[in-house]
């Protein structure tokens, strides 16, 4: 059964960094895009960055663009965001997610196989 795990949140002062991950169980990673969602108090869900099956095309959103970075290391089934220069408004739960069998990122309403959600705090 599919299942996506991720981890790697926590409490971070602004400027400061974090790397989450988002580890696959039940699937071959190299055929499934991987999206990553957030969504803070009293907010919607956002997306935030996606990368497609192979790794070759990475999209962000303009909030976290040249401080965020998407990557895959599919051998180890897992996906991470290197986030940099955090800033108190990307507080937020943090969700990885997937749709089987597609290899391109994919809007919000798309992707049918959530994690968990890890915090992030940004705080000083």
């Amino acid at each position: 059964q599919l299942q996506l795990v991720e981890s790697g949140g926590g409490l971070v002062q602004p400027g400061g960094s974090l790397r989450l991950s988002c580890a696959a169980s039940g699937v071959t990673l190299d055929d499934y895009a991987i999206g990553w969602f957030r969504q803070a108090p009293g907010k919607e869900r956002e997306g935030v960055s996606c990368i497609s099956a192979s790794g070759r095309i990475t999209d962000y959103a303009d909030s976290v663009k040249g401080r965020f970075t998407i990557s895959r290391d599919n051998a180890k089934k897992t996906v991470y965001l290197q986030m940099n220069s955090l800033k108190p408004e990307d507080t937020a739960i943090y969700y990885c997610a997937t749709r089987t069998n597609r290899r391109y990122c994919l809007g919000l309403n798309e992707y049918n196989y959530w994690g968990q959600g890890t915090q992030v705090t940004v705080s000083s």
